[in-house]
């Protein structure tokens, strides 16, 4: 073990074991000529003391003889990957994902054919990056058959072996070069991953949306994301993921403001409405995030020609209107930008809005206050309402009952 490598967390490797549901498992599939292991993310992470969100295991057994085994012990076993021989086994409540051995016959860039084997030097020289190769048995023996500990102790985010072929097996993995550069790799991307993902690049047009999306949230919460993403821009991949330009400048600054993955898509790529829009249909974007970029888009255009600097009440005025969570997003990329200018106090009013949105103010008026007040029913109501509201907005947002007369007469005074 070298200097580098001494300093991975090896406390925390054999942790792993010690868990007493993961224990339980690995005693369960091991013996009678069967060996498991635990496998992939969780190795990696604790060799380098992040969070282990699963445990993935990988077995000798064919899937047959992990499932008898696993029913006989009580656990219940859901057959969630078959076809590649995945179990997801759930022990205790907690569910652990065991995966038989396997060999690629062929593969068709997100498919593959595979028979199931015996040798974990097979398995992990199949996979795609040196530091998602490593393996550790139940006696607590780390492997490595490509060289992940070095590089992942150097800060290196390599492929195994030809890195064309690799990607030629599975295209997502050039996504994947990437996401996983900004979350471990330090200084330069490796070269060789690099060229090969540019020479590979069509590729990319065979992946689906969802697992393109998918990639891309993570990276963009990943620690280099920034430096990455610019890096993907100046290799020529960000419009092909995006199907349009980036805006490096606004990550930076979403980012350093703590925001999340859809609000960092958001400072990246989205200036106007169309933006949106495309991005909603291009990454399939789930109804609640493609809803929260298109606020963004509208705030950042109605921002952008606005007159005077966001202060507090201007912030009061845009949550009554927009969701907090899409002001907060349009705020923080636009900090620093010569317009708007954007007071401190506007932005710890916005985080306050976002924390406790019940703070929001409503108005205080009603389309049956309206009625009663003899505005008739249909569309003269949406139309009062409409002005008592703009009324509302240039008071500042006044929430007291009290103010309902005044609203009212600001409905009333240009209708019947």
């Amino acid at each position: 073990m070298n200097l580098q490598e001494s300093a991975l967390d090896h406390a925390r490797l054999a942790a792993l074991l010690t868990e007493a549901r993961v224990g339980l498992l690995l005693q369960t599939l091991n013996g009678e000529g069967e060996e498991t292991r635990i496998v992939g993310g969780a190795v990696r992470n604790a060799l380098v003391g992040r969070h282990v969100h699963e445990v993935d295991l990988a077995t000798t057994a064919h899937p047959d003889v992990t499932r008898a085994r696993a029913q006989a012990a009580g656990f219940k076993v859901v057959p969630t990957g078959l076809a590649h021989g995945t179990l997801t086994v759930v022990v205790k409540g907690e569910p652990y994902e065991v995966t038989s051995l396997r060999e690629d016959v062929e593969t068709f860039g997100r498919h593959a054919v595979v028979r199931f084997g015996r040798d974990f030097a097979a398995d992990a020289l199949r996979r795609d990056f040196t530091i998602n190769a490593l393996s550790l048995d139940v006696e607590g023996r780390l492997h490595d058959y490509a060289g992940g500990v070095a590089d992942l102790a150097a800060g290196r985010v390599r492929f195994i072996g030809d890195a064309r072929r690799r990607i030629r097996e599975d295209y997502l993995r050039i996504l994947r070069f990437f996401r996983f550069s900004a979350d471990f790799a330090h200084g330069d991307l490796d070269a060789q991953g690099l060229h090969a993902a540019i020479l590979e690049r069509e590729g990319v047009a065979i992946l689906s949306r969802e697992r393109v999306r998918n990639e891309l949230m993570r990276l963009l919460v990943a620690r280099r994301a920034v430096e990455i993403v610019v890096a993907m821009a100046q290799a020529g991949f960000l419009g092909r993921f995006l199907g349009g330009i980036g805006d490096g400048a606004r990550l930076a600054r979403a980012v350093a403001a703590g925001r999340d993955a859809t609000g960092r898509l958001a400072a990246l790529a989205v200036a106007t409405s169309e933006d949106a829009a495309r991005l909603r249909e291009r990454l399939r974007l789930p109804n609640a995030d493609g809803d929260r970029l298109d606020a963004y888009a509208r705030l950042v255009e109605r921002l952008h020609d606005a007159p005077t600097a966001v202060d507090p009440l201007g912030v009061r005025r845009l949550v009554a209107d927009v969701a907090p969570v899409a002001v907060a997003d349009a705020l923080a990329a636009l900090g620093g930008e010569p317009r708007p200018g954007i007071s401190l106090e506007a932005m710890q009013a916005v985080a306050g809005y976002e924390a406790d949105p019940a703070r929001v103010p409503t108005m205080p008026l009603r389309g049956r206050d309206l009625v009663a007040a003899g505005v008739p029913k249909g569309p003269a109501v949406g139309a009062a309402m409409a002005r008592a509201r703009a009324h509302w907005l240039a008071l500042g947002c006044p929430t007291d009952e009290g103010d309902r007369a005044d609203l009212i007469a600001a409905a009333l005074a240009a209708g019947p």
